[in-house]
């Protein structure tokens, strides 16, 4: 780890500000603080206990300990009640000594959470739902490591649209998930380490339509566009249809029913109170054949292809920051879980 440099020297009046500190400011603590920022947020004693895991007594303690500390200190209390039912009044002292507290409070658990980092005593995962199980099996070779070396593994459940933003801005130190991507565009991945992770597919179409009222295997952009369609909020599946159809691609389809997640659309489906079809990934749609999601009721894989429109793919694969992992000895435990994926990685894989 790097060392860090020794700060300069306090001056003799601010030390001397520090030393005579009032009594009243050092009985303050952390928790208290804490239990007042989510006063602040929840509004109310009973709220607030409820989100802490506490009596709302216990609260409510805390609360008249910091009013009388700050009554002696500022000359007013920090929060009023008001009427029953009502949230409490934060006055003009205690809106300050919440703002303060929060700032110092989210930069303190930030350079918290960046030391644990760089002395490899927490790693952040970012997975999808479908790449969970991909986490698991490469978990199995670390486990006992992490344990005896008490680090503490992080694991975030992100949408496909969200992989990029997080891993980008260092809320995720690894990413095990499936995106869209144009092998048209060789660079598309190129700020990123990349360990493909299974063989590269098309997106599909799940319909319950009969082949009466869809005759075929094959759909192109066309022919999509008329077809009723059952359409999620976001992720990889608006990500192809984007990338298709342009920004507005929505307004270019016949949208039947709109989802939040790929097995509500599955049950839509196999439900029949919709009509209609779902792009998806290859193997959920494969999934949903062999009966996965439900109840075996008929429907029909049908591919995806338009010689006009770029011939995306999905990949799946486990993703770092491009020259990050270099940083670290073999030892740390961003180096160690992904020497873990690459043992679990298909044979099919084609590593690049």
């Amino acid at each position: 780890m790097t060392a860090v440099p020794a700060s300069d020297p306090l001056p003799e009046r601010a030390l001397d500000r520090l030393l005579d500190c009032p009594p009243a400011l050092l009985d303050v603590t952390f928790d208290q603080l804490r239990t007042l920022l989510v006063v602040h947020e929840k509004g109310s004693a009973l709220r607030a206990a409820r989100a802490l895991g506490r009596d709302q007594s216990s609260v409510q303690k805390q609360l008249d300990t910091l009013n009388r500390n700050f009554q002696s200190l500022c000359g007013t209390a920090l929060v009023e009640k008001r009427g029953r039912g009502q949230d409490f009044l934060f006055t003009q002292v205690g809106r300050s000594a919440v703002e303060l507290t929060r700032t110092a409070l989210e930069g303190g658990l930030d350079a918290i959470q960046l030391w644990r980092h760089q002395l490899g005593r927490t790693l952040t995962v970012g997975t999808t739902r479908f790449t969970l199980e991909y986490l698991g099996q490469a978990w199995r070779h670390v486990a006992e490591e992490f344990r005896s070396r008490e680090v503490e593994l992080r694991i975030v459940h992100v949408r496909s649209k969200d992989l990029w933003g997080k891993l980008d801005t260092g809320e995720l130190d690894l990413v095990c998930g499936t995106t869209i991507v144009d092998p048209a565009d060789s660079g598309e991945l190129d700020r990123f380490e990349v360990l493909p992770w299974w063989r590269q597919s098309r997106p599909v179409v799940l319909t319950n339509l009969s082949e009466a009222e869809l005759p075929g295997r094959v759909v192109d952009a066309e022919r999509l566009r008329r077809l009723p369609m059952i359409l999620p909020s976001a992720g990889m599946v608006n990500d192809f249809l984007r990338r298709w159809y342009g920004p507005e691609y929505r307004g270019q389809l016949t949208v039947a029913a709109e989802i939040e997640e790929i097995h509500y659309g599955t049950t839509l489906l196999r439900s029949r109170l919709a009509r209609g079809c779902m792009v998806v990934a290859q193997g959920v749609g494969q999934a949903a054949l062999d009966g996965q999601f439900g109840e075996s009721v008929p429907l029909r894989v049908l591919e995806l292809d338009d010689e006009t429109r770029p011939r995306l793919q999905q990949f799946t694969g486990v993703f770092a920051r491009k020259g990050e992992r270099a940083r670290h000895g073999a030892d740390h435990p961003l180096n160690l879980l992904w020497a873990a994926f690459e043992k679990e990685a298909p044979v099919t894989a084609s590593r690049t």
